[in-house]
């Protein structure tokens, strides 16, 4: 007859294993937004950015800064991509500050591409994640001539 002691060794490692799995699964649960555009998946679910005009001031392209959504470093996961995009020409990249524009407004150049990993989740549906944990501070997605800015605090 088999001890209960060893009994209790096997649930015990059962529970173990169940608990630490079921998390992993969760974090790349699919999302399916209900528009087209870019997303941020936080904690809370998919916040979405609006969209900036890439401007070209002769010497590099540059954004002007409108009011970008701030999120909280803890809080963002990866990001989420419904539409019809060209992913091979996407970037991922910081906003550094060149100069203020004519009307005061902040004018910013695009920094270091930042490495992030594609993966396809259906008709028009992408994550993108970086490779590295993104820091403080000013960034955003780009493609052709869109940006979708946002600021780490």
């Amino acid at each position: 007859m088999h001890s209960p002691h060893g009994l209790y060794k096997i649930l015990f490692f059962s529970f173990l294993i169940f608990t630490i799995t079921i998390p992993l699964y969760g974090k790349d649960h699919k999302v399916q937004p209900k528009e087209f555009g870019v997303y941020i998946v936080t904690d809370k679910g998919l916040k979405r950015l609006v969209p900036n005009i890439v401007s070209d001031g002769g010497e590099m392209p540059f954004i002007e800064s409108n009011n970008p959504p701030r999120y909280a470093l803890k809080d963002i996961d990866h990001f989420v991509l419904y539409g019809k995009y060209n992913m091979q020409i996407l970037t991922i990249n910081p906003l550094l500050f060149m100069q203020a524009s004519s009307l005061g407004k902040p004018r910013y150049i695009f920094g270091k591409d930042i490495e992030f990993v594609v993966k396809d989740r259906g008709k028009d549906l992408f994550t993108v994640k970086p490779k590295e944990l993104l820091g403080r501070g000013y960034f955003c997605l780009w493609i052709n001539d869109t940006a979708w800015d946002f600021i780490i605090e």
